[in-house]
């Protein structure tokens, strides 16, 4: 969810009044709405803005991993650090119940099949990404009845790419969606989950599912400019 969507100009004067306003601001992440590399080009473009007179400044871009591979280097190349992946199965079959489609390279997939070509650019991005030095952060909401038994296996798949943390998130099912009418996932359940995953991993316990233009620091709820 965001307010708005910014044009690469627009993102970096909105970075230049919140760096007056956050003097301890260190971190600026590409988040959505949508996939941050649909939009690679202006992203990069806004990343590569606001980099060259704030160096300082740590770049995170958040990303489903369909085309991963293909900006995997370019990410490398502009001095990204941290990436996030979604990952939400590693069983094309479970998959299929999660995503309806996938639009790949001018072509829709449903199904298994879109479920193994996602999978397959997920784990090839993730570990290229981890390879040359990249902290890769895995995403993986948790839907009861669909991918809640077969989290830790998901888990354990991420630990041998070389991923440093995994960020299990319950699902807030969204009105319009295809999962509006599931039950919410309990923190209760996220956190006996993540307590059992925490033998392989590191946990990651204090998101708060933020908005894609969340401003502010953590642990100190939200702005939005």
């Amino acid at each position: 969810m965001t307010s708005e969507v910014l044009t690469p100009k627009v993102a970096k004067d909105k970075f230049e009044w919140v760096k007056n306003e956050i003097a301890e601001l260190s971190v600026v992440s590409i988040a959505g709405p949508g996939d941050a590399l649909a939009d690679w080009k202006y992203n990069k473009e806004t990343i590569s803005d606001i980099k060259a007179d704030n160096d300082e400044i740590i770049f995170c871009l958040s990303t489903n991993g369909l085309i991963l591979p293909e900006y995997a280097q370019e990410i490398i190349d502009l001095g990204v650090k941290h990436v996030t992946v979604t990952v939400n199965s590693i069983d094309p079959e479970i998959s299929a119940k999660i995503y309806k489609h996938i639009l790949y390279q001018g072509r829709y997939y449903q199904g298994a099949e879109a479920g193994k070509i996602l999978l397959e650019n997920q784990l090839t991005g993730i570990r290229y990404l981890t390879q040359s030095g990249v902290l890769v952060k895995i995403n993986i909401v948790m839907i009861k009845g669909i991918n809640d038994a077969h989290i830790p296996e998901v888990v354990k798949k991420v630990k041998e790419l070389g991923v440093f943390v995994t960020n299990i998130m319950p699902l807030i099912p969204a009105p319009g969606s295809a999962f509006e009418h599931f039950p919410q996932t309990s923190m209760k359940e996220v956190n006996d989950l993540r307590n059992v995953c925490q033998l392989d991993i590191q946990q990651m316990r204090h998101c708060q599912q933020c908005r894609a233009d969340a401003i502010g620091r953590l642990g100190e709820g939200e702005a939005f400019g």
